[in-house]
């Protein structure tokens, strides 16, 4: 894992990332490949999922591109990769365009920080419910307007553009605090003119760094990695915490995962960091290798076992255990080999 930061502090300037892991092959034989695309929320995790995955494995390779929520959906349903990944649930008319079915596989939680940049303040921000709300509906313009205490400085709002699951899991909560006045989507419409909209977690992270002034929302393990401040929110208990690994876990508490693996009781947790939210690999029922339905299905067993040990060191929660193994025996269970 040597120069792992430096590696990374180059990816999360990236618009679209891709990440190859080969494997050399045993007495010869050809290394089985496996490809994916989809949310750049998790991609410090996946990233960590692969290396450490190769020290285990030797006859898999695997790519997988960091092109957010919605390309990875329009990949799966194009048939072009061998798994998504996707923090937002397809709509009824997307899955219903799956010809080769679809298991949802919720691999980690976690949180998504709302990271500043005030040139000359140590001191951390504190952003309550309808603060937050009307800086993103461009009520509020000024960070003097925040605190008096806070410098007469233009707020520099940075979104991101194109299909975003980050997006979605922003503006759901957003929605939620504001009345409805920003509706839940991939793709917002934000209402107001905003300083900048760039594609991706990593290009948001890095244009919130160079901007003075600036605010935005990436989740908080590319906040960590690019030491950027990171609010503390008011939770609906009117508590303010920071996105920790503790919160998001207090916040995730009570979701409950349906037969699917979908969500319910995400919307405004009472307790925690209110802004979380559950990604997932998508995975086919219906594959024309037995080669390859056994190599994602060794994937997903190992990343809901022994991959689950990485994600609190990159800021994301673990699957709850039975949730887990419901997964993994569905995976089992499901996928097949239809030629």
């Amino acid at each position: 894992m040597i120069g792992y930061q430096v590696f990374l502090q180059k990816v999360l300037t990236a618009t679209a990332v891709t990440v190859t892991v080969g494997f050399g092959s045993i007495s010869g034989a050809i290394a089985q490949s496996l490809t994916g695309a989809g949310a750049t929320f998790p991609e410090p995790l996946y990233r960590r999922y692969f290396r450490e995955y190769q020290e285990q494995t030797t006859d898999v390779k695997l790519k997988y591109s960091a092109i957010g929520s919605g390309g990875g959906i329009r990949r799966f349903l194009n048939q072009s990769v061998d798994f998504g990944a996707s923090n937002v649930i397809p709509t009824p008319v997307e899955r219903n365009s799956m010809k080769r079915g679809l298991l949802m596989v919720p691999t980690a939680g976690g949180s998504l920080a709302v990271v500043y940049n005030l040139q000359g303040i140590t001191t951390d921000v504190k952003l309550s419910r309808e603060t937050l709300g009307k800086i993103f509906t461009g009520q509020i313009s000024n960070w003097k307007q925040v605190n008096s205490r806070l410098p007469n400085r233009k707020i520099q709002v940075v979104v991101h553009s194109g299909t975003s699951g980050t997006s979605f899991i922003f503006t759901k909560y957003l929605n939620e605090i504001t009345n409805g006045r920003i509706r839940a989507s991939r793709k917002p419409n934000w209402g107001f003119k905003v300083f900048s909209s760039v594609p991706g977690n990593g290009p948001v992270a890095s244009e919130v760094k160079r901007i003075d002034g600036a605010i935005g929302y990436v989740p908080a393990s590319y906040a960590k990695q690019l030491n950027l401040p990171m609010a503390r929110l008011e939770n609906q208990a009117g508590r303010y915490v920071k996105p920790t690994v503790d919160q998001a876990n207090k916040a995730l508490d009570n979701v409950q995962f349906n037969d699917d693996f979908t969500i319910e009781n995400i919307d405004d947790p009472e307790e925690g960091y209110p802004i979380v939210g559950i990604t997932w690999l998508f995975v086919y029922e219906k594959y024309p290798k037995p080669e390859l339905a056994q190599g994602v299905k060794d994937l997903i067993n190992w990343i809901l076992t022994e991959g689950q040990d990485l994600n609190e060191d990159l800021q994301y929660t673990r699957i709850p255990e039975d949730v887990a193994n419901r997964a993994i025996e569905a995976v089992n269970n499901n996928i097949r080999v239809v030629p």
